[in-house]
């Protein structure tokens, strides 16, 4: 019962730690607008708040995988390398997305 209860629990860190990873991409790729500003902040940013919440899930539900480095692979690199590919490889550019004109919204009169 306890593995069972240690498996989805690291699945669930997976999937969020996944979900964060190709969120803030995408909204570091989506409000920054250089190339390389996205790209520093995905490659220094994302790592920091996926320990953290490993660390956070972890400690309530998270199983015993043996040592750090492996921690850090499977909870850390792996969602990231996915969040970040789902992103730039499933996902349509920032450029190519089709806004509404923010000009032509209706206005309001009181």
């Amino acid at each position: 019962m306890v593995a069972a209860f240690e498996l989805v629990g690291l699945l669930f860190i997976l999937l969020v730690n996944t979900a964060i990873a190709a969120l803030m991409t995408r909204f570091f790729r989506v409000r920054l607008n250089t190339q390389w500003g996205s790209v520093a902040y995905t490659f220094l940013l994302i790592p920091v708040v996926l320990v953290v919440t490993t660390l956070v899930f972890g400690s309530v539900m998270g199983p015993n995988l043996g040592s750090a480095g492996t921690v850090l692979v499977l909870t850390v690199v792996t969602p990231a390398s996915v969040g970040v590919a789902f992103d730039y490889f499933w996902m349509p550019a920032p450029d190519d997305v089709d806004l509404p004109d923010s000009n032509n919204r209706r206005r309001v009169r009181r």
